[in-house]
């Protein structure tokens, strides 16, 4: 049996299937943010409730997400194993047209696409960030990660203007709600992840708190809890498993059941329709 026959997903019935996938795009500017390994998780997470899943990497030199699938695959077949597991393809196209091209193929079969940008700015990961229905930025806890969506007064730590980044997301939102019309999509919903949140002071995470308030409230995302600092994260890409693969794990402790149930609480918080509204995440 190939390893894409061991990741077959469930077979129990799913939901009816819309006439398009529901686009995911992880978005941040910035390395070292947790966005590849938080997208995985979701994809992971959305195949074991029995979606359909593609990925696009759009790094072609980095395909840390590729190459997390890749070694899925290959632990599968290493173990003769049969886990949920996503499609994923590196984006190695020369223009916009054949990004374009390739979520439309992607998503004829699937019931979510997820891309996950470079961690720089170019015009596919832009033209990624307008197709997005549902738009994901990872941040760590901190201001230099928040600097990527706005800067603050260094003594208030007020709010003073946005940044490129949040004003290329406002931008891409003006040219989504031509396409909420024209193609029937939904409004972008912009959700901020705040990843890595265990490794700050009190102080600073209620300033960061209060700035993300208002920051939301200036531009229009929501803000979310994500995934911890944990070693585990780390040693899982080798072997390319997850959190969800219980009993493939080994002896977990404590703090990874909580990690857990931070990824379900992430998943939930997401929002997204067909497979997560009005079912639980089973992870325990």
């Amino acid at each position: 049996m190939s390893p894409a026959e061991r990741a077959a997903k469930p077979s129990e019935p799913r939901p009816s299937r819309k006439s398009h996938a529901h686009r995911i795009v992880f978005a941040n500017e910035k390395g070292g943010t947790g966005k590849s390994t938080t997208a995985v998780h979701v994809a992971v997470a959305l195949s074991y409730l029995g979606a359909r899943v593609s990925c696009i990497d759009l790094d072609p030199r980095q395909r840390t997400t590729h190459r997390y699938i890749e070694n899925r695959l290959g632990t599968l077949e290493k173990r003769g194993l049969t886990l949920p597991t996503p499609d994923c393809e590196v984006f190695r196209g020369s223009t916009t047209g054949d990004l374009l091209g390739m979520i439309r193929r992607l998503e004829a079969n699937c019931d979510f696409l997820i891309v996950d940008n470079p961690g720089r700015d170019d015009p596919f990961a832009r033209i990624a960030v307008e197709h997005a229905d549902t738009l994901v930025t990872p941040m760590n806890d901190s201001f230099v990660d928040f600097d990527l969506i706005g800067q603050v007064d260094p003594e208030t730590f007020k709010v003073r203007k946005l940044s490129f980044f949040a004003e290329l997301i406002w931008e891409a939102r003006m040219k989504r709600s031509r396409m909420t019309i024209e193609q029937q999509r939904p409004e972008m919903d912009w959700i901020v992840v705040r990843n890595r949140t265990g490794h700050v002071e009190a102080r600073n995470q209620a300033r960061l708190h209060k700035a993300l308030g208002e920051m939301s409230k200036r531009v229009g995302f929501r803000v979310t809890q994500g995934l911890s600092e944990r070693v585990i994260y780390r040693e899982l890409f080798p072997s390319g498993l997850t959190l969800l693969d219980k009993g493939h794990l080994g002896e977990l402790g404590t703090s990874h059941l909580v990690a857990r149930q931070e990824l379900r609480a992430l998943v939930k918080a997401l929002a997204l329709p067909e497979f997560t509204r009005g079912g639980e995440l089973e992870l325990a």
